[in-house]
């Protein structure tokens, strides 16, 4: 690290802040470099947060293995991670000092707040925004981000940093409960036992669900959502049909799971599509005739004050989620997973440079 430095135009916490920083970059497919790259100043309305723990989504691996996503390339360098929680330590001039030392949960987006989908407070659907780690702007596989001061949500100290960062998946599984419309007595067909579908079916729970059901090939998923409370069953051996589900949520991303999804819903019941499928045959007659309602869900508005809620009362638990634990020297480990066979959540921590083991890291 160089010397510290003063940032203009902000209020600086009470221990230095350097002037660079380390960032994991991707330059292109299979090409992760480490850069020193320049603290970043936060704007007028946005504070300073150093970064604990950032979680590696499947899009993260898809970019790394891909170099793009749908119309997303990556055609620069790129800096990967957008679940991601740390620590206040400079505010912009517009921002309220004691924010300085706060411990928060990050929504990695920024809106343009003034588009007829912000307006409205869909902002999600914002033409205009700048999600992390989606080319061309870039994550929080650093050891420094600014984020916009109502964006920097404020956690306990029973929240870990891990769940702070696991805050994001949470909330996609909490827009998918809502999109869906769970309530109290439902039956909930969830398929895909990866980490969105094991959150979603505690959101499931939480929302009121009495009968939650995960449905995957991998008999070492079935075994963990059966931990968290689902009732678990093998695709490939047991039929879901005669499920009669209120709400059927996808977290496979496979055209068979869906399909076998749809049918598995009652009439009138409503189907949210999470996983990324590209495309899928759809029965118009079978939707129209018993008026299901097909709906999708892209990332999330204003959940993460529900998600700190879920977690502090309990409902919700996602630490036990986390396998292994990178330092940021093995970003390009933690998107390969070497040597985390078997893992579910992995988890770099950019103001480590090695972990020894990331699996007994994970555990302690």
């Amino acid at each position: 690290m160089s010397e510290s430095v003063t940032i203009p135009s902000t209020t600086e916490a009470s221990t230095s802040i350097p002037s660079t920083m380390t960032a994991s970059v991707l330059r292109a497919v299979h090409d992760v470099v480490l850069e020193e790259r320049p603290v970043p100043v936060p704007a007028p309305d946005e504070v300073l947060v150093r970064v604990a723990s950032v979680g590696v989504c499947g899009s993260d691996v898809h970019y790394y293995e891909h170099g793009r996503i749908g119309p997303y390339v990556v055609r620069a360098p790129l800096v990967l991670g957008h679940e991601a929680g740390g620590t206040v330590v400079a505010v912009g001039s517009d921002v309220d000092p004691a924010r300085i030392g706060q411990r928060v949960a990050v929504e990695p987006q920024r809106p343009c707040r003034v588009c007829e989908f912000c307006r409205s407070g869909a902002y999600n659907l914002c033409p205009r925004i700048e999600f992390w780690a989606t080319p061309p702007v870039d994550g929080a596989f650093c050891e420094y981000v600014v984020v916009p001061d109502d964006f920097a949500y404020e956690i306990p100290e029973q929240i870990s940093d891990h769940a702070a960062a696991l805050m994001e998946p949470l909330s996609v599984g909490i827009a998918a409960a809502q999109k869906g419309g769970i309530g109290v007595g439902d039956t909930v067909l969830i398929a895909g036992g990866g980490p969105i579908g094991v959150i979603a079916a505690q959101v499931a729970r939480a929302f009121g669900a009495v009968d939650v059901v995960v449905a995957d090939i991998d008999a070492g998923r079935r075994a963990l959502a059966a931990k968290y409370g689902a009732r678990v069953i093998d695709p490939a051996t047991e039929s879901t049909e005669d499920l009669g589900a209120h709400v059927f949520i996808d977290a496979s991303g496979a055209t068979t799971a869906i399909t076998n999804g749809i049918r598995s819903t009652r009439s009138g019941g409503t189907v949210v599509l999470v996983g990324s499928a590209d495309e899928i045959p759809l029965s118009v007659p079978e939707v129209a005739m018993r008026e299901l309602k097909v709906t999708g869900v892209f990332r999330y508005t204003n959940t993460w004050p529900i998600a700190r809620g879920l977690l502090v009362s309990g409902a919700v638990e996602l630490d036990s989620l986390v396998t292994h634990v990178y330092g940021i020297e093995q970003a390009e480990q933690a998107l390969t997973g070497e040597g985390a066979t078997g893992g579910l959540k992995r988890i770099v921590q950019p103001g480590v440079r090695r972990v020894d083991d990331p699996a007994v890291a994970a555990a302690s």
